[in-house]
């Protein structure tokens, strides 16, 4: 006999669920982040681990040739940005002395302007100075905690892709043993919508961080900015947090700009090399890269932005927006689910599926799943 349960014990019991998943996230917060980011390395090398398996290269030794290929170009961006960062701070005493002379020269402003004059100008500097180097040792404390981080990651992370990577024919026979065999082809159409949306959205996202990276460093080498190529590529990997990241990487070559020169003028230059940039990327670049197979609300992701960073500070907001778009997949293809779906979806995606565009790199991911599909069959018959 079907037991009905009122409505709003329903709803409680969703709360309840709601707040017992963020305390395990957070609890296990150590574990479950670097698997996170292993399962999204393992759905972007799977392509390239395939087509190593055809050539008839054994499937651990593809494995390690793909993870090895990934560690070295991380290494290199990593290598980069610290040797950058190194010689950043051997100038703070030429930046310190730079803020010096800028504070007094808004000093006398104010005071030729509005009749205001410090009470203390040298505590006043003093006060900025430590100020500045105080910012200083705190960012360069971040970095080092940052880059030990990374280092404990490098040893875990590549671990778990080896195993989902090896094991992946694995897990999805288990994955098979838990649906019912009528609904066992629903689960294979979800699955694969799942991984095209992950690899079309991270292979899209490394593309969109190059160009980013040549036209940030571009425009700040045409504004004579010191470090541009730092700033620039710096710049463009904060785009993995969407609307957040731009505004951090414009603010800090701003800032230095006007601590070297002087003048408010050069720094809002280089403000707006960062505007256009990102009017570029968010209307042509991205769209043209990525496409607009699964499209998230500005609203849904700001949202997404803020509960991921909330749970798993930065490392959560870099997955937001894969995980909102999984799951916009999972509530699509589930009936009772579709409305939320539909919330999730921004106004453009609710248009035909027939009159949708997809990116470049999209295509390419599902020419490759339709030539898997394909291959399978074959097998099959």
């Amino acid at each position: 006999m079907e037991i009905k349960l009122p409505g709003y014990f329903k709803i409680v019991v969703l709360l309840l669920g709601v707040i017992l998943l963020v305390y395990f996230l957070q609890l296990f917060q150590s574990i479950l982040v670097p698997l996170a980011f292993s399962l999204l390395f393992a759905l972007l090398l799977l392509p390239l681990n395939r087509d190593l398996e055809k050539f008839k290269v054994p499937r651990p030794l593809a494995i390690l040739t793909s993870i090895i290929l990934i560690v070295v170009v991380l290494g290199l961006v990593i290598w980069f940005l610290m040797s950058q960062l190194m010689d950043l701070t051997t100038e703070l005493d030429t930046i310190s002395g730079n803020i010096e002379r800028l504070i007094e020269r808004v000093q006398v402003f104010l005071k030729e302007r509005f009749g205001i004059e410090p009470s203390n100008r040298t505590e006043l500097i003093q006060n900025s100075i430590s100020s500045l180097q105080n910012l200083a040792t705190n960012v360069m404390g971040s970095t080092i905690s940052m880059t030990t981080g990374l280092l404990a990651a490098f040893t875990v992370i590549p671990i778990y892709v080896f195993c989902l990577l090896y094991y992946r024919d694995h897990l999805e026979r288990f994955l098979f043993k838990l649906v019912a065999k009528d609904k066992r082809g629903g689960m294979i159409q979800t699955l694969t919508n799942i991984q095209q949306v992950v690899q079309s959205y991270i292979s899209g996202l490394m593309i969109v961080i190059v160009i980013v990276a040549m036209l940030n460093s571009a425009g700040l080498l045409l504004l004579g900015v010191k470090y541009a190529i730092f700033f620039g590529v710096f710049a463009s990997i904060l785009t993995i947090i969407p609307y957040i990241g731009i505004l951090i990487g414009s603010l800090l070559p701003a800032l230095l700009t006007l601590a070297t020169t002087g003048h408010l003028f050069d720094a809002l230059l280089v403000i707006g090399v960062f505007v256009v940039v990102q009017f570029l990327e968010g209307n042509f670049i991205t769209p043209y890269v990525v496409g607009s197979k699964v499209s998230i609300n500005p609203f849904a992701a700001i949202l997404a932005l803020l509960l991921g960073g909330q749970i798993w500070g930065a490392a959560g907001m870099i997955m937001a927006i894969p995980v909102i778009a999984m799951l916009k997949v999972i509530f699509d293809s589930y009936e009772p689910l579709e409305p939320l779906g539909f919330l999730l979806s921004d106004i453009d995606d609710v248009k035909p599926r027939h009159l949708k565009k997809e990116g470049r790199v999209h295509q390419f991911f599902r020419e490759i799943w339709n030539g898997v599909a394909r291959g399978k069959k074959d097998t099959e018959e």
